[in-house]
């Protein structure tokens, strides 16, 4: 009975689910650059495009991996409700730092001689704390689970959408 219950206060843990889901979707991530990297990436290095293609790779992979990071991390790990596109934007202006972080040191450490993989991996692992807080603190946080975040940003759109309407005409035309 008490390792059931061990196991079932782990998995309640949303550190556990977030080091569970960012390993997944780091591995799926890293998989994608990979992949990126023998096909595109190789392809623009032999045109001579060395730093395109570092950029070009790391951008393509972002893309693709950030949508699953995101549906996973909504909802298994920080199991949240509420606005789908604010809580998307917010995620994404959280994973803006470490992509320029990486956009600007992955060109730098491939062309110091790492390979293009290698310089990737670490440059990983260097940003996953950042993400890790940032989505903790930022992209999901809500004030209370039972209750919706006041969210600055979600009542600037509501408030707007309020004012277009009471600014609509009316249907007798006023």
């Amino acid at each position: 009975m008490p390792v059931k219950d061990t196991a079932g206060r782990i998995v309640r843990d949303h550190r556990f689910r977030f080091l569970l889901v960012g390993g997944i979707n780091t591995a799926f991530g890293f998989l994608v650059f990979v992949v990126l990297d023998l096909t595109l990436g190789r392809a623009l290095d032999n045109a001579g495009l060395r730093v395109v293609a570092s950029i070009a790779t790391l951008l393509i992979a972002h893309a693709i991996a950030s949508l699953l990071a995101f549906a996973l991390y909504r909802r298994f790990v920080f199991r949240v409700t509420g606005n789908v596109l604010i809580d998307f934007l917010r995620f994404e202006s959280v994973y803006a730092v470490p992509l320029a972080i990486n956009i600007l040191v992955l060109p730098v450490l491939v062309a110091v001689g790492i390979p293009r993989i290698a310089a990737q991996g670490c440059i990983i692992v260097v940003t996953t704390l950042f993400s890790y807080f940032g989505h903790r603190f930022f992209s999901f946080r809500r004030a209370d689970a039972s209750e919706p975040a006041r969210d600055p940003l979600a009542e600037a759109f509501a408030h707007d959408r309020r004012e277009a309407a009471s600014n609509a005409p009316s249907e007798d035309g006023r």
